[in-house]
C-alpha cells in the first residue's frame, strides 16, 4: 500500500488538478470496461503460481481393466 501512496503523491506533484481528474476518469473507464484496450494487471498468476505447472505422465492409460487375482481361502487347522 505504501507504493500506491507514493504513486498518488507523485501524480499530485507532477500534474495539476485538472489533469489528475482526467487521470481518475480514464482509470475508472479502464476498470469498468472489460473490453478496454488497456487492461489492469491480472493477478491470477500471482495468486496461483502452480497453475498448469505439471508434468505429463509418460505412460499411456490402460486400455483394458486390470484383472483381479482370486484370493485363496485359508482355513485354520487344529
Amino acid at each position: 500500500m505504501v507504493n500506491v501512496t507514493r504513486f498518488v503523491i507523485w501524480i499530485c506533484k507532477k500534474f495539476d488538478r485538472e489533469h489528475v481528474t482526467m487521470i481518475v476518469e480514464e482509470l475508472k473507464k479502464v476498470l469498468s470496461d472489460p473490453n478496454a484496450e488497456i487492461k489492469p494487471k491480472d493477478t491470477f498468476r500471482e495468486d496461483h503460481p502452480e497453475y498448469r505447472n505439471f508434468e505429463v505422465d509418460p505412460e499411456p492409460p490402460l486400455r483394458e481393466p486390470v484383472k483381479k487375482k482370486k484370493k485363496r481361502k485359508t482355513t485354520k487347522r487344529s
